[in-house]
């Protein structure tokens, strides 16, 4: 890592050259790349409309992360009005793909009913899918609908297992802090033998799928 700004910025300079070349040639891991460049700003200036066209390159050619990030540009307007139908239709690409972040995203907008109708069977199935990847966000989520009895039957001692999992997961204070919380709460008026069947199914859990 250099320590001079001004040196690793002409770094980014040089990487998004090469990008370029390879993008133009119609390189889809090349034309992610470069819409992450221009999402991030490094090595070129800092260009939402330039992102979103080399990420729908690569996406329109099956590319999951690009799949993914137009997603996430539609689902935020970001770069473009916001359209939670084409954020769906992205998100589901990847997803289907076994990208984990756009199988949260996918449950999220069944969640809410944004894009779609409204639906916690579809909800739980994509949040389920992320969480048994070991993505926290949805294993929160998963807790919470399993806490709810919202698209599956209520069942406390598997939300506090995926409440668990989700604050051993969490990489930020905060996250972290926000699951723990769901899961004491949860614990206060469960049995000490319920709180023990779930920390042991918390123990034994191992994280499947294609962990994009």
């Amino acid at each position: 890592m250099y320590a001079n700004g001004h040196r690793v910025q002409q770094d980014y300079t040089q990487v998004v050259v090469w990008f370029r070349k390879a993008a133009e040639q119609g390189l889809p891991i090349a034309q992610t790349s470069l819409g992450r460049m221009y999402a991030l700003g490094q090595g070129a200036p800092k260009d939402q409309a330039q992102a979103l066209i080399w990420y729908r390159k690569a996406a329109e050619q099956g590319d999951p992360h690009a799949q993914l990030n137009l997603g996430i540009m539609y689902g935020n307007g970001r770069g473009i009005p916001q359209d939670y139908g084409q954020a769906v239709i992205w998100s589901r690409k990847a997803a289907e793909q076994g990208v984990a972040a756009a199988q949260f995203d996918l449950g999220t907008y069944y969640e809410n009913g944004r894009g779609v109708p409204r639906d916690y069977v579809q909800a739980v199935f994509w949040f389920r899918s992320a969480a048994d990847q070991g993505f926290p966000d949805a294993q929160n989520n998963l807790g919470v609908m399993y806490a709810s009895g919202q698209g599956v039957s209520q069942d406390e001692v598997t939300a506090y297992k995926w409440f668990n999992l989700a604050a051993a997961g969490y990489a930020a204070t905060d996250d972290r802090n926000k699951a723990a919380r769901n899961r004491d709460v949860l614990a206060r008026r469960m049995t000490a033998a319920e709180v023990a069947e779930a920390q042991r199914l918390a123990r034994e859990w191992k994280p499947t799928g294609s962990g994009k």
